[in-house]
C-alpha cells in the first residue's frame, strides 16, 4: 500500500537576524505608524513593569534590615512594597493592553493588504504555488506575527531591562559575589536553555513517528477491502509492529534525556545557586555582606537567571516571525494586476479578433501553447473550440480574460487591443461557465447574485427561472436561502452549472465563455442546461469550448485546434463535408461511442 507523507508537526522555520532580514521586519513595523503613540505609551508601561520588578528584591531585602530598626521603618517598607505591587499591576495591564490594541490593528491592517493584493495577483502567481501554503501566509504566518507583537517583543525587551538593571543591583550589592554570579549563573541558564531544546526536539521526533504509526493504521482501514482481498494482513500486522517499536525505542531514549535534564537542573541549576549562596554566607562570616544584602543578591540572580533563560525562548520566536514577516512580504510587494474599483464608462458591443497570437505559460516557455492564432468573430456570433485534449482550447478563452498575456500577437475586441481596455472593465462585461463549477459556501441567492452584487431578489430568480433552476430552488424548503455547502457539494452537477448559468445570466455579459459545460453531465441534466445555455447566448458573442460535439453545430464557426494550431475552420456542414478532416474524424468516433452505447 501507499505511503502517506509524513505529517511532521514541525515549527516555523526561522530567518536569521540580519541587517536585511531587520529591515523587512522593519517594513511590517510601518502598519504601526498610524497607531504610534499608543505603541509609544505601551512601551513607557513596559519599561515601568521592568523597573517595579526590579524594585521588588531591593525593596524585600530593606524590609528585612528595618526588622533591626523598627516597627515603623518596617511599616514604611511594607508600605512602600505595597505601592509598587499596585503600580506594577496598574503598569502590567495598560502595557497588555495597549500592545493588544495597537497589534489587533496592525494585523487587521496586514491581513487585509495581504488578502486585497493576494487576490490581485495575476494567474502566474496561483500556477505556480500551492493554495494550502498561500492560505498559510494570510493565517499561520500572520497569527505569528501577531503573538510576537503582542507577546514577544515586549517580553525580549521587559527581560532586557531586568537583566540589565538586575546586574546594575548585582554589583552595587556586592562586586564579588556579582563577578562569582556571572561566571556561574548565565552558562548554567544557557546550557538549561539548550539542553531543554534538545529534549523538546527529541519528544518531537517522538511525536512525528506516532503520527506515521497513526497513519499506518488510517490508510489499513480505508484501504480494509484490499487487505483482505490480498490476504495482506500478516503483513499490515508487521508494518504497523516495526512503526510501534520505533516509537517505543525513541520515547525509552527520550525518556533517559528528561532524566538526565531533571539531575542537571538538580545538579547544575541549584547546585549553583547554592554555591553562590555559600559564598554569600562566607562573606557575611568576613564582614563584607549583611543578610538583606545577601537576600537581595540572590533574589536579583534568580530574576537575571530566568531572564536569560527566557530572552533566548523570545529570541528565537522573533527569528521565526522575521521568517513569517518575509513570506507576508513577498504577497504585499508583489507585482498585482491593475484593478478599477470604479463604474464602467462604455460598454463592449463584443467583437472578438485574434491577431498572430502565440503564447507558452510561464515556467514553461520551451513548451509553445498556441502558434500563430488567427481568427474573429462578430458581434453576437457563436465561435466552438474543439479538438483533442491539450490541444490550447481552454488556454484562448484564459488569454481573452486576461488571466495572462500572449507572447507574440494580440487580442482586438471592437477593433481595439485588449490591453487598452482597464482589467476590471473588460472582465465585467465577459461571463464565464466552466465544466467544473466551484460554488462558494454560501446561500444560493449569494452565488447567483455573485454575478451583479446587489442584485434584486426578483432579478435573481429571473436569472433562476432562464437558467432553469428556479424548478429545484423553489422545491428547497428554504428557496434561494438554501445552503450550497462547501464548493458546493449539497447540490448535483446539473443544479451547480444551472446555478453558474444564471449567475451570467444575471451579470448580462456582451462576451461570454464556455467552457466545456454539459461535458460531465448525464443526459437529462445536459438537455436541460443546454436549453439555458442557449437562451443565454443569444444576441452575446460566445466562445464555446465543446466536447460533446452535438452541443455545437449550430455554431457560427468552429475552430478545431491540434497541437497548439487552427487546423480546420468552418462551419459544421463544411467541415464534416472533408472526409479527411480532423473535425470529421472526431464527430464519427463520437458517432461511433454513443452507437455502442446505446447498442450494449
Amino acid at each position: 500500500m501507499a505511503r502517506r507523507g509524513k505529517d511532521k508537526g514541525a515549527d516555523m522555520p526561522k530567518t536569521k537576524i540580519t541587517k536585511d532580514s531587520l529591515q523587512k521586519g522593519w517594513q511590517l513595523f510601518s502598519f504601526v505608524g498610524p497607531y504610534k503613540w499608543k505603541f509609544l505609551l505601551g512601551l513607557f508601561f513596559l519599561a515601568g513593569t521592568g523597573a517595579t520588578a526590579l524594585a521588588f528584591p531591593y525593596l524585600l531585602g530593606d524590609l528585612l534590615r528595618s526588622a533591626t530598626i523598627s516597627m515603623e521603618r518596617i511599616n514604611e517598607v511594607g508600605l512602600i512594597l505595597l505601592v509598587v505591587f499596585v503600580a506594577q499591576a496598574v503598569f502590567s495591564f495598560f502595557r497588555i493592553y495597549l500592545f493588544v490594541d495597537v497589534t489587533e490593528r496592525m494585523l487587521a491592517a496586514v491581513r487585509s493588504a495581504a488578502y486585497n493584493r493576494l487576490i490581485s495577483m495575476p494567474m502566474e502567481f496561483f500556477t505556480q504555488r500551492r493554495v494550502g501554503e498561500l492560505a498559510s501566509r494570510i493565517s499561520s504566518d500572520i497569527s505569528q506575527i501577531q503573538d510576537t507583537f503582542t507577546t514577544n517583543i515586549a517580553e525580549f525587551l521587559r527581560q532586557l531591562i531586568i537583566i540589565i538593571g538586575g546586574i546594575a543591583f548585582l554589583f552595587f550589592t556586592s562586586s564579588k559575589l556579582a563577578l562569582a554570579m556571572l561566571l556561574l549563573i548565565p552558562v548554567l541558564a544557557v546550557l538549561t536553555v539548550v539542553f531543554g531544546y534538545f529534549v523538546r526536539k527529541q519528544s518531537r521526533k517522538v511525536q512525528d513517528h506516532v503520527a506515521e504509526s497513526n497513519a499506518i493504521v488510517e490508510e489499513t482501514l480505508l484501504g480494509i477491502q484490499n487487505v483482505k482481498a490480498f490476504a495482506n494482513e500478516f503483513y499490515e500486522m508487521g508494518r504497523y509492529a516495526g512503526s510501534v517499536n520505533q516509537v517505543r525505542q525513541l520515547a525509552v531514549k527520550v525518556g533517559k534525556l528528561r532524566g538526565a535534564f531533571a539531575s542537571f537542573i538538580i545538579l547544575g541549576l541549584f547546585g549553583g545557586i547554592v554555591a553562590l549562596i555559600w559564598y554569600g554566607v562566607y562573606l557575611m562570616n568576613q564582614g563584607e555582606l549583611d543578610s538583606a544584602n545577601l537576600v537581595q543578591f540572590i533574589m536579583y540572580t534568580l530574576f537575571v537567571g530566568a531572564s536569560i533563560g527566557g530572552i533566548a525562548e523570545q529570541y528565537n520566536q522573533i527569528q521565526k516571525t522575521l521568517g513569517a514577516s518575509d513570506r507576508v512580504l513577498e504577497i504585499l510587494n508583489g507585482e498585482a494586476e491593475e484593478l478599477q474599483d470604479e463604474e464602467v464608462k462604455s460598454s463592449i458591443h463584443g467583437a472578438i479578433e485574434f491577431k498572430n497570437l502565440a503564447f507558452a505559460y510561464p515556467g514553461r516557455k520551451e513548451t509553445p501553447v498556441l502558434k500563430n492564432i488567427n481568427f474573429s468573430a462578430k458581434e453576437g456570433q457563436q465561435i466552438a473550440l474543439v479538438g483533442p485534449s491539450g490541444a490550447g482550447k481552454s488556454t484562448i478563452a484564459s488569454l481573452l480574460l486576461r488571466f495572462y498575456e500572449p507572447d507574440s500577437g494580440q487580442i482586438l475586441i471592437d477593433g481595439k487591443p485588449s490591453t487598452e481596455y482597464g482589467l476590471t472593465a473588460l472582465r465585467n462585461q465577459m461571463a464565464i461557465v466552466p465544466q467544473d463549477v466551484i460554488l462558494f459556501g454560501g446561500s444560493i441567492r449569494e452565488n447567483i447574485q455573485y454575478g451583479k452584487p446587489g442584485a434584486s431578489d426578483e432579478d435573481i430568480i429571473e436569472a433562476a427561472k432562464q437558467a432553469n433552476a428556479w424548478e429545484f430552488i423553489s422545491n428547497f424548503p428554504e428557496g434561494l436561502d438554501t445552503v450550497v455547502g462547501d464548493r458546493g457539494i449539497k447540490l448535483s452537477g446539473g443544479q451547480r452549472q444551472r446555478i453558474a448559468i444564471a449567475r451570467a445570466i444575471l451579470k448580462d455579459p456582451a462576451i461570454l465563455l464556455l467552457d466545456e459545460a454539459t461535458s460531465s453531465l448525464d443526459s437529462e441534466s445536459e438537455k436541460l442546461v443546454q436549453e439555458a445555455l442557449e437562451r443565454l447566448m443569444q444576441g452575446r458573442t460566445s466562445l464555446v469550448i465543446a466536447h460533446r460535439l452535438s452541443t455545437i453545430r449550430n455554431s457560427d464557426t468552429i475552430l478545431v485546434l491540434q497541437d497548439g494550431e487552427i487546423r480546420e475552420q468552418g462551419t459544421h456542414d463544411e467541415l464534416f463535408a472533408n472526409p479527411n478532416g480532423l473535425y470529421r474524424k472526431l464527430s464519427t468516433m463520437q458517432l461511433q461511442s454513443s452507437s455502442e452505447i446505446m447498442n450494449s
